[in-house]
Parts: C-alpha cells; structure tokens; sequence
C-alpha cells in the first residue's frame, strides 16, 4: 500500500488493482437513463421513430410499458417544437426562418410529412398554453402470450374540446 502511495506521489499510475479492473474507470453513469429494449441503436431508433409518428398520426397506441416511456420522451418534445413553432406565428424573416428550423429538427424522428403537417398544423397550437406533458401512459394489464405488461400511450385532448366535470 505504501510503494503504490509513492507511485501515485511520482505521478505514476497503476493500472489495475487488486481485483483486476482498472483503475479510474469506475464512472458514474449520469445521463444513461435511456433504455434499451434489448435492441441495436439503429433498430432501437428506428422503432422509436415509427412509433413516434403512429401515436402522431393516430393520437394513440398500443405498446409494452417501457417502450410507451421510451416514445412519450420522444413525442413530448417533437410536440414542444411544434408549440414553439406556434407560438412565432409571424411573417418575419426570421421568424420564419426559425420555424423552419423547428421543422426540420422534428423532421429528425417523424419522417412522414403528411404527419409533420399535422403536428405542426394542429397540436401546436392545441398545446400552446399547455407547458408540459402532453401524452399520457394508462397501464392496461399483462399481455397473453408472454405476460409484458401492457400501456395505452395516448395524446392528452384539449381543454376546450374536452367535456369537463363540474362538481356537484
């Protein structure tokens, strides 16, 4: 113990321990919450992207509970440059030129542009006093075959258009 003090006094650093793994790679893994879904990144980015632009499409899908998660992070944000888009609804220059910006940024997970259109044509300015949490995830049970629990991810309606509930 003392010799590897000294070495570390020299600026020698040892590369293992005793346990055999090396030293200074016991990182902590800050920002690695995404998760995986036992897939590849290209396959896992992929389905995130279809099934971003289904719920968009349709305003709600069917899925596994950690794969809803995973697409409502996704939607949530594709939805928020959509009310930002809304919210610069002038003919200035660069207001235009950011719009388009903001366009082609959820161009990134939706491809299809009939959906675009809707997104940014629609849900903007349907959620444009809404700060936040536009879909919701309703756990629906376990599936058959083999026992996943299952989730209804589903856009929140609108406040005007809603029926509300007054209390009797």
């Amino acid at each position: 113990m003392a010799c590897h003090c000294l070495l570390l006094y020299l600026g020698i650093r040892l590369r293992t321990c005793f346990f055999g793994y090396a030293k200074g790679t016991e990182e902590m893994r800050h920002l690695k919450g995404r998760r995986k879904l036992n897939r590849t990144s290209s396959h896992r980015q992929a389905m995130l992207r279809n099934m971003v632009t289904a719920l968009l499409e349709n305003e709600r899908i069917i899925t596994t509970h950690a794969k809803a998660k995973e697409v409502q992070r996704v939607a949530e944000r594709v939805i928020t440059l959509s009310r930002k888009a809304a919210a610069k609804s002038g003919g200035d220059p660069s207001e235009v030129a950011y719009r388009v910006h903001l366009n082609r940024l959820a161009r990134r997970w939706v491809r299809d542009r009939t959906v675009i259109k809707k997104v940014f044509d629609e849900y903007g300015p349907r959620y444009l006093a809404r700060p936040g949490g536009y879909t919701r995830v309703i756990k629906l049970g376990f599936r058959a075959g083999d026992n996943a629990p299952m989730a209804l991810l589903e856009l929140i309606p609108d406040e005007a258009t809603a029926p509300s509930e007054k209390a009797a």
